[in-house]
């Protein structure tokens, strides 16, 4: 017989650990998509948990804290706030891997001692000591190493191996150093003065040696770092005015911008970076041609981009995504940045994708806000915008929410996906094409039916004459359910997209599957209270109000501001960094030109006081604001600028919430919890103190009985309150019943007085038959769960 790769290898084994692996492996986790930026941080993530890693209970402070060998490898600042704080950390922003999987960080390297063997330009190089060779003084101290001199020497065999005690200088020469490889060196920061020739200008530096600062003769540097970001990771290397912000608020900053919403219109900060480009690009989210010679753009089409190359002909077509539905639901959508007719360099960018502004990535916008009081409206970091960002879309985003129904093969018989469902209105079926499937364009709102399923239901042995009158009539509406797929609470938007799968096109459904139907909605979501904001320096806040565009604090010039921020959430905190950027922003839209500030390398404040003097502005940065609602000025002049705003993920949309009757949980019969089982609050332990402490003695036998686990007391109350009646006295509560019974299951014999010492009856079976009369109103919510 002949052998087949089947028959001489397993490959379960291998399946199970990849399997294994990518489904079950802490270290394998679905990617943040919220926007660009997330996804790229989210790549480059470093943990110490996971298998054989540490586990969040063990790790003590030590291996959380902080390192010096963490110095151009591990972003001090980028690490989550909760439990994971110090275990979980991000890649510097120059760091890389070696072959054998240790963390290394660039330097540049510092000639003094060099040969003509190791490749160095020697010429015009001062010697800082006398060259003796062979015991006698060949070249002194101070000497300029000629091109006629080296020559000569070069040509002697025995001077190829003698080191030149030159000046010290910046080769311009990379080394990449592991933390063990850099132990023992002294590196010196990046901003030592260099003079023309590259040489170190100051006779005493500072250098660092391991975890030690030190002044040292520039005689014993051995490294330079290649940049100021280089000890921070990408989205902290996005903070302007990094350096003037505390470390627990640039923590908070880092960490939001990875939460921002991608916004319909992008626009790139005013005060930026630099890094900005760079983190778009490197998202691979932005299009550029990577074609080797010049291309002519022939064809713009929505969903594609093709040019030809202009000396050889050669076409190079490039697929647009649109309106794609990332994993957080956001909006990935890619757009057109060229013309037909446009000369393409290589490199040059061909698309530009949400949250980026042509080739840098725009993660929020530039708002103009005024740090000041109003009405308390602003009270514990509350934000009050202008109703002109609701109304132009300022921060209006895309989500898509996808929801998927399969047709199974059930005990009873298949499921069916249909429009022909049992006591359902034609109203309820609006939205349905005639396979019972949404239609694309359908305008849909919480409870609407999306897709319409039937799945068959048990049921007793038919009678002969049953048999009969189906065999003639057909199939009777009391052998199917009705188990539709609906729009869940708090959902609505259009349909974008229908996609149906059957086994006969789609053999590789999953077993027992027979059709399956994927349907992706889109909203549009404006800004509105209760939203979350923040800046990049960690300055945080929700909406409190949305006032009209007349009734802003407006400037001298009549310009209304955007957003007023509370000046007690910038002291305090000490993230200075946003008062900056503010001044820095205002200047930058006078001058017309972004304005970008490096991290550890920015602007000081001497040049921002410059910048605002240029742009005409006062170097206070204080201007007369003016009440909109009476037109007078305030009593002070106030700060205000241009800061860059973000929207995060965290939308009051996707978290109101509210309950009147629901599901309750089987056994102990109280509401569920959260909002995904359309459950109540739980009114706790301590909640109850507090009742008590009030003598709030009726309301607390309400929260206790009849709102939570009194089954017969929160119907009869129900009943009542739909009828106009009193609302009776509440029973006894579900939990006391349970505890009598597991205290009758030890063995203990249970009874029940009132204050007079007489005994009490009541049922130990709380499901009494018993039906309300609402007269024709149905009670939502009389479903258990486990």
């Amino acid at each position: 017989s002949q052998a087949t790769p089947n028959a001489l290898i397993n490959a379960r084994p291998i399946m199970a650990a990849i399997k294994e692996f990518f489904g079950g492996s802490q270290l394998a986790q679905f990617m943040d998509q919220t926007n660009p930026l997330s996804e790229l941080a989210h790549k480059r993530r470093l943990s110490a948990m996971g298998p054989g890693g540490l586990s969040r209970e063990r790790a003590g402070v030590d291996v959380r804290d902080v390192h010096h060998s963490h110095y151009g490898r591990i972003c001090p600042i980028e690490t989550p706030e909760g439990p994971n704080v110090g275990l979980i950390s991000s890649l510097a922003s120059f760091a890389g891997i070696n072959e054998y999987g240790f963390l290394q960080t660039p330097y540049e390297v510092v000639g003094r001692d060099i040969s003509f063997e190791d490749g160095f330009e020697l010429e015009g190089r001062i010697l800082r000591e006398d060259l003796i060779v062979r015991n006698r003084n060949e070249l002194a101290a101070g000497e300029p190493l000629d091109a006629d001199l080296l020559r000569r020497l070069r040509n002697r065999p025995y001077w190829r191996d003698i080191r030149f005690p030159v000046v010290p200088f910046a080769t311009g020469r990379i080394r990449h150093c592991t933390a063990d490889e850099e132990d023992g060196l002294a590196v010196a920061p990046y901003k030592t003065v260099l003079n023309e020739r590259g040489e170190i200008d100051s006779e005493r530096i500072d250098v660092r040696i391991g975890r030690e600062f030190h002044s040292a003769h520039r005689n014993e540097v051995d490294l330079i770092d290649v940049s100021p970001q280089q000890i921070v990771s990408i989205p902290t290397s996005l903070i302007p005015f990094l350096e003037h912000d505390d470390a627990n608020r640039a923590l908070m900053g880092s960490n939001m911008q990875r939460q921002a919403v991608p916004l319909l219109r992008p626009e790139a900060p005013l005060v930026a970076t630099g890094v900005e480009r760079r983190a778009a690009l490197d998202s691979g989210h932005i299009i550029t041609y990577d074609g080797p010679r010049e291309a002519e753009v022939i064809n713009v089409l929505p969903d594609r981009v093709e040019l030809q190359e202009v000396t050889t002909r050669r076409w190079h077509r490039y697929p647009l995504r649109k309106f794609g539905r990332s994993n957080q639901g956001t909006c990935i959508n890619q757009t057109p940045a060229v013309v037909p007719g446009q000369v393409v360099q290589p490199g040059g960018l061909l698309a530009s994708a949400s949250s980026s502004d042509g080739e840098q990535l725009a993660l929020g916008k530039n708002l103009l806000c005024a740090f000041m009081f109003w009405e308390g409206y602003n009270y514990e970091d509350a934000i009050i915008i202008s109703e002109r960002l609701v109304r132009e879309d300022v921060y209006t985003s895309i989500h898509i929410e996808k929801f998927e129904v399969e047709a199974r093969d059930t005990k009873l018989g298949p499921e069916e996906i249909t429009r022909d469902i049992p006591n359902v209105s034609e109203e309820a079926l609006r939205f349905l094409d005639d396979g019972g499937i949404v239609f694309v364009g359908a305008e849909v709102g919480q409870d609407d039916i999306i897709v319409g399923k039937i799945t068959p239901k048990g049921e007793t042995e038919l009678t002969g004459e049953d048999r009969l009158l189906r065999a003639i009539f057909g199939r009777d509406a009391r052998e199917v359910k009705d188990s539709s797929k609906h729009v869940p609470a708090g959902d609505a938007g259009t349909v974008i997209d229908v996609k149906e799968l059957t086994r006969d096109a789609n053999p590789d459904l999953r077993a027992g599957v027979n059709h399956a139907v994927r349907v992706r909605i889109a909203s549009r979501r404006k800004i509105m209270v209760g939203d979350k904001m923040a800046g990049r320096h960690g300055n945080k806040g929700v909406i409190s109000l949305i006032l009209p565009e007349e009734d802003m604090p407006y400037l001298e010039d009549g310009t209304p501001v955007d957003i007023v921020l509370n000046p007690l959430g910038a002291a305090s905190r000490m993230n200075v960094g946003q008062l900056l950027e503010l001044h820095t922003g205002l200047a930058a839209e006078r001058l017309d030109r972004q304005i970008v500030t490096p991290v550890f390398d920015g602007a000081s404040e001497g040049q921002v006081h410059s910048l605002l003097d240029e742009a005409g502005l006062p170097t206070d940065g204080k201007v007369k604001l003016y009440d909109g609602r009476t037109g007078e000025s305030f009593d002070k002049p106030v700060v205000v600028g241009r800061m860059y705003m973000l929207k995060l993920a965290h939308l009051v949309e996707d978290k109101i919430h509210g309950r009147s009757t629901g599901p309750y949980s089987l056994i102990t019969q109280q509401p569920l919890g959260g909002k995904a089982q359309m459950g109540g609050q739980r009114f706790g332990e301590m909640e109850v103190w507090a009742l008590q402490a009030y003598g709030a003695a009726n309301i607390l036998q309400e929260m206790l009985t009849v709102k939570s686990d009194d089954v017969l007391g929160r119907v009869k109350t129900y009943e009542a309150i739909v009828k106009g009646e009193t609302v009776l006295e509440p029973g006894v509560p579900e939990s006391f019943r349970v505890l009598v019974n597991e205290l009758k299951s030890l063995g203990l014999s249970v009874d029940l007085f009132d204050e007079e010492e007489k005994p009490v009856e009541f049922s130990l079976d709380a499901m009494v038959d018993y039906v309300p009369n609402l007269g024709g109103i149905n009670i939502e919510g009389r479903e258990y769960k486990l």
